[in-house]
This record gives structure tokens, C-alpha cells and sequence, in this order.
């Protein structure tokens, strides 16, 4: 397709070192390298001095992305309040850009109030339906509050509005799309865009043999430590493997859930063969991803991870040429294949999770015959293979307006 300038709105902080910020920086830097304009409009950085999102992300610098940073200042509200208006003044006007996309539910319900004839294409990036996500955040993850009534009516109201009026729609797992099909009804220009990974040099050579210090098997997590991730049924799982150790990439200091995990392991006495590394930067996650013997995925059932989620991890795992264990969940059955790229066991089930694990340490023809499926599966989730997707419903819904 001709190249598209793309309007990219994030209010978040940036860099984050959260999902939201390397699905966002990712996605936009592939769209860059497919020759299309993208101006992402972020949050300052909290950190400071501010960090080089490129050095951040480990990504090179590329002219047909710029990142500009909203001027907000502030409490929360104000900050919420700034961005807003400054996204409404970069997106309103005839041909200043082709089209806007957007994960922020909120960004993209305040555009679409906007005349048509004022504003370009909106495109926006659904990633859970905001109600069942607000109710079931407070028991998933501990610093989240519960929502009242109004607000899960609003919430509603915007989903329905946008899901109506967005001139172009994006779901990351089919589970959500026949979601939002069966609350608001068929709609047109709507995608399927599951996230992605990088693939570095030589993904597509055999799988490797593990080199380490011990010879003990390693089972590896690397994301986040909300309890909706699984890693407490994991620890579990561990002190039921008595022959593994185990390592868990990532978890932030100021947030409790690290000190959850490890008190966790300590009381399962386990905590001397478990380590923890808190949160590492983006780059460096995949040299400790390819120490591990065992990768394991050990969401339990929620209203997030059922049909919504498409984690990152599940494709740098992918790409790591490792042996995956995951729950067998929908959302992950629609990249996963049981015994054949992965080996899925029930949810929320520590006996589960480590008799998937013991199956893998024990059977090395099945490492890698999993390893090599995965490997191969994963060449059709990268960033650029994202790219491609989101380009074909971005250049529909241009084409339409022109």
C-alpha cells in the first residue's frame, strides 16, 4: 500500500517499561520501516534524566518515526486532562494526517465526539472489554481499586460508542472479537492483530543445548508478578519439582507483589533455588530466556487472560527456542497447539503445571520437537508480520475516507 501518516496516541508515561510501552514502540517502529509516517505523542518520562526511548528498547533510530512528548504537568487529572487536549490538537484538522490509531479507550471515545469532516480516521487497538477488566483488576492486582457502578456504566457507554463509531477496529485475540460481536452486534474494518516479537539472528538455526554453570534444569517466567500472571500457582508448581531451579524475570521493587512472590517461595521452601530478578530492561529479558531448560506461561483462568490477553512473553518465548508449558486457556490455544508447539495443562493447577514440566525435563526428544514447532510457528507473529496486518485494515479505512 502507498505509505500512511499515522498519528500514534499513548497516554503513558515513556518509556514504560510495561507491555503497553514495548507493544506501542514496537508496533510503531515496524510501521516505520514499512516506509509510513508515524508521529507517537507520549507522556515525559518520569526518570530523569529522561531516557532515549530507542536506547530504552534496544531498537535504531529510524527518521519516519518521531516521538513527541505531551507538555503535562500536574496530579493525575491534570495530566489525564493536558494530554487529552493535546491529542485533540494534533489529530483535528483537514490533512494533517492520514490516521490516528489508538489503544486508549478514553483517547479514542474524545475524538470520535469530533465532526467527521474535522478529524481524521480513527483506528483503535482493543486489548479487553474496559468493563470485566475494571471489575476483576482488584482481585488480580493488588494496587487496584474496585469500580462503582457509574463508573462501570460508563465504561460501557464508551465501549459501545466506539465500537459503533471507530472507523477502524483491532482485537488481539479472536476471544475478544466474538465478544464484542455478541454485545454490540457485526461491524466492518475489523482485524485480528495478535502482538509480536523481534526475532534476532540465527531464530531459524536448530535448537540450541543449554550451556550453564549447574547442571540442574532451570524453569524460567519472565513478566510481571500480578497474582491474574499465575507465578504464585508456579511456585508452587517448583516445590513439587525438587530437581529444578527456578528464575523469575521481573516484578518492580515499589510494587508488592514482588515481596508477595518471594515470601511465597520462602514459605514453600523453596526460596534457595528460586531467584528473582526484578525488573530487567527490555533487551537484556532474552539472554535469560535462553537459559532456561523449561519456559513456562502459568496464567490462571480470569476475565483477562481467558480470552483477552496476547501476551509478549508467549512470543519471545517462542522465538527463544525453548521448551513452552502454558495453561491451556482459548486465548492461548489460538497460537499454541497442544503437543505440538507447546504442552498446555489445566489453570490455576500447581500438580498441573509440574507434571507439564516434569514431562519436558524428562523426555529431550520432546524438547525438541516442541522447540522447533515453536520456533517455526513464531515466524508468522513478528513485529513486521504485525505491521503487515494492521497496514491492510489501515489502508481500508484511508481508502474509504479519500
Amino acid at each position: 500500500m502507498s505509505p500512511v501518516r499515522i498519528l500514534y496516541l499513548a497516554d503513558i508515561r515513556f518509556p514504560l517499561e510495561r507491555a503497553n510501552g514495548i507493544q506501542s514502540m514496537e508496533t510503531c517502529h515496524a510501521l516505520a520501516r514499512r516506509g509510513h509516517e508515524v508521529h507517537m505523542i507520549v507522556r515525559p518520562d518520569t526518570t530523569r534524566p529522561a531516557r532515549d526511548p530507542y536506547v530504552f528498547y534496544g531498537l535504531p533510530r529510524i527518521d519516519r518515526l518521531t516521538i513527541e512528548r505531551a507538555p503535562v504537568v500536574g496530579p493525575s487529572v491534570a495530566r489525564r486532562m493536558g494530554y487529552l487536549a493535546f491529542a485533540l490538537g494534533r489529530s483535528i484538522g483537514a490533512g494533517r494526517v492520514d490516521v490516528v490509531l489508538t489503544r486508549d479507550l478514553s483517547v479514542a471515545a474524545a475524538l470520535l465526539r469530533a465532526p467527521g469532516a474535522l478529524r481524521p480516521p480513527i483506528v483503535y487497538e482493543s486489548h479487553g472489554y474496559a468493563p470485566d477488566v475494571a471489575s476483576a483488576l482488584p482481585a488480580l492486582v493488588s494496587t487496584a481499586t474496585a469500580p462503582g457502578a457509574r463508573k462501570l456504566r460508563r465504561l460501557a457507554e464508551r465501549e459501545g460508542a466506539v465500537w459503533r463509531g471507530a472507523d477502524g477496529y483491532v482485537t488481539i485475540t479472536r476471544g475478544l472479537a466474538n465478544d464484542l460481536e455478541t454485545r454490540f452486534g457485526a461491524r466492518a474494518h475489523l482485524a485480528i492483530v495478535p502482538d509480536g516479537v523481534r526475532l534476532q539472528p540465527g531464530t531459524s538455526g536448530p535448537a540450541r543445548e543449554i550451556a550453564r554453570s549447574s547442571d540442574r534444569p532451570l524453569v524460567v517466567y519472565a513478566g510481571h508478578l500480578y497474582a491474574w500472571k499465575g507465578v504464585d500457582v508456579l511456585l508452587e508448581a517448583l516445590a513439587e519439582v525438587p530437581e529444578a531451579d527456578g528464575l523469575i524475570v521481573g516484578g518492580h521493587a515499589k510494587e508488592p507483589d514482588l515481596a508477595r512472590v518471594r515470601a511465597l517461595a520462602d514459605k514453600l521452601g523453596i526460596g534457595s533455588r528460586v531467584r528473582f530478578t526484578g525488573l530487567v530492561d527490555p533487551p537484556d529479558v532474552r539472554a535469560l530466556l535462553s537459559q532456561a531448560s523449561v519456559l513456562v506461561l502459568p496464567n490462571p483462568a480470569s476475565a483477562i487472560s481467558t480470552r483477552f490477553t496476547s501476551p509478549l512473553k508467549l512470543f519471545e518465548y517462542m522465538a527463544a527456542r525453548r521448551p513452552i508449558v502454558a495453561t491451556d486457556l482459548p486465548a492461548m490455544r489460538e497460537v499454541l497447539t497442544p503437543d505440538v508447539n507447546a504442552i498446555l495443562v489445566a489453570p490455576g493447577s500447581a500438580p498441573a503445571l509440574s507434571a507439564g514440566i516434569r514431562r519436558v525435563l524428562s523426555d529431550p526428544e520432546l524438547v525438541v520437537r516442541l522447540s522447533e514447532a515453536a520456533a517455526t510457528a513464531v515466524l508468522d507473529y513478528t513485529w513486521d508480520r504485525r505491521a503487515e496486518r494492521l497496514e491492510a485494515l489501515l489502508g481500508s479505512v484511508v481508502g474509504e475516507r479519500r
